[in-house]
């Protein structure tokens, strides 16, 4: 458990560093007067298809 709490810190320090990430079409970004709205639906769906496919990978090994 705690090496999946490292490796989620890792991911969030270094995930805005990822260009591509949070700016996938798909994500729904709102700009009206000094409101910003922004919700990363698809960058959420692939994240999580991605540790669905990783964990389960870790999992089935063992």
């Amino acid at each position: 458990m705690g090496g999946f709490v490292v490796i989620v810190g890792l991911f969030l320090a270094l995930g805005l560093r990822i260009p591509f990430l949070g700016k996938l079409p798909g994500d729904i970004s709102i700009d009206r007067g000094n409101v910003h709205f922004y919700f990363p639906i698809v960058t959420g769906l692939l994240l999580s298809l991605v540790l669905t496919v990783l964990l389960n990978l870790f999992f089935r090994n063992r």
